[in-house]
């Protein structure tokens, strides 16, 4: 895999990582903003997304 690439993943995973816990820190609020919750998460779907994206493109084929 390429060390640009690899840098971008691991850029991605960070992202995750961090918005993960934002989102856990929101979540134990009392009054927490349920639209900012939701914008986090589908912003973490959309980086897990193009993150196994970018893992199926360089993993090689193994035909059986």
């Amino acid at each position: 895999m390429d060390d640009a690439i690899r840098e971008q993943l691991e850029a991605m995973k960070a992202e995750h990582r961090r918005l993960d816990e934002e989102i856990a820190a929101l979540s134990a609020e009392p009054m927490f903003d349920q639209l900012e919750i939701a914008r986090l998460k589908r912003r973490k779907l959309q980086l897990k997304d193009h993150i196994q994206l970018l893992l199926d493109r360089n993993t090689p084929d193994i035909i059986a």
